[in-house]
């Protein structure tokens, strides 16, 4: 009819939809959290680290943070764990055969490389994991710690052992140097190739060492051998007879 406001016969236009909330990915942002921390501990070390200062670099808010990490000692703790359960896997192998190594069938020569090379690519974070570690009042809690030094004490029982090793000791001693040797690897290399040989380097000077003060060298013929610088033993020769 004419007059008649046509206009409420129109169809109604579709509402906006409300804006999705965002999903968030709490496996990504715990890692993500805990990469900011590594960091930090790497720069600055403990003192360095803080809740909102993970928070800023690991791009969430210091809710989110705290959601994940009630204090500072806690993400602190969970990020010394994540490199301690990383450089099992490099050295070690899978964190499920923690304990159950025949020490008499492990390959010293490629597992003192391993370390060496974690060592080297991941410098400052393993001298914080070890300054932690051995200022812990119980330093077998930490997973690599346990299966380092009781690997050694299981092997110090052996036959293939010299007498009256402590394995505390002998502990500390390899992974200090491990840990410092890069310091100086650092201040005398020009790149990778160099950081790669100057940590081979480090590995046949503590190989050396261990045969002349905690291994019983005749046990050890293929490792001796490789040490005087012949050619390269097969795999199976460089473990015990």
């Amino acid at each position: 009819m004419p007059g008649t406001n046509n206009a409420t016969n129109l169809p109604l236009a579709a509402a906006d939809p409300a804006p999705k909330r965002r999903v968030r990915n709490t496996t990504a942002t715990r890692a993500a959290i805990l990469e900011a921390a590594r960091t930090l501990l790497a720069k600055d070390g403990p003192d360095g680290v803080s809740l909102s200062e993970v928070a800023k670099l690991a791009g969430v808010n210091r809710g989110t943070a705290y959601q994940h990490f009630a204090t500072r000692e806690a993400v602190l703790e969970a990020a010394v764990a994540e490199v301690s359960d990383e450089m099992f896997r490099a050295v070690f192998g899978d964190p499920a055969t923690i304990g159950e190594r025949d020490v008499g069938q492990v390959d010293m020569v490629a597992l003192t490389e391993r370390l060496a090379v974690f060592a080297m690519e991941n410098q400052e974070v393993c001298r914080v994991w070890l300054q932690t570690v051995l200022a812990s009042p119980e330093p077998s809690r930490d997973r690599f710690w346990n299966e380092f030094e009781g690997s050694i004490a299981r092997f110090a029982a052996t036959d293939l052992a010299e007498p009256g090793i402590d394995s505390e000791v002998w502990s500390v001693i390899v992974l200090a140097g491990n840990f410092l040797w890069p310091m100086w690897a650092r201040a005398h290399s020009h790149g990778d190739v160099d950081r790669g040989a100057l940590a081979h380097r480090f590995a046949r000077e503590m190989l050396r060492l261990s045969m002349h003060g905690t291994v019983r060298v005749e046990k050890y013929p293929g490792i001796a051998a490789l040490l005087e610088g012949e050619a390269a033993p097969s795999p199976m020769l460089l473990r015990a007879v």
